[in-house]
């Protein structure tokens, strides 16, 4: 597995669901959008003065950039980025 350095985190993204519950598929007509959804895998240690708001497994709402680092690990595609481009933790109702 990547250890991610600094406030970086590794995040496994989730497709977009391309259909509906009902079982109506979605077309992509819309443009795409500029946030998606992933797991994270790894999270680097921050820094002295800035405590990491994320955990490994938080499912999360990040920020699509075009700059952003994607990797093929282990057979697996893989987002690198800093933390600051996470948007929300997505919590479990319970």
């Amino acid at each position: 597995m990547l250890k991610p350095l600094n406030a970086n985190v590794v995040i496994e993204p989730i497709e977009a669901e391309k259909k509906t519950s009902s079982g109506i598929l979605l077309t992509s007509s819309e443009e795409t959008p500029n946030y998606a959804e992933g797991i994270v895998l790894a999270v680097g240690p921050g820094y002295p003065e800035f405590k990491m708001s994320v955990e490994v497994g938080d499912r999360v709402v990040y920020q699509v950039f075009e700059d952003n680092v994607t990797i093929n690990h282990e057979g697996m595609d893989l987002l690198i980025m800093n933390e600051m481009g996470i948007l929300a933790i997505i919590e479990e109702e319970k």
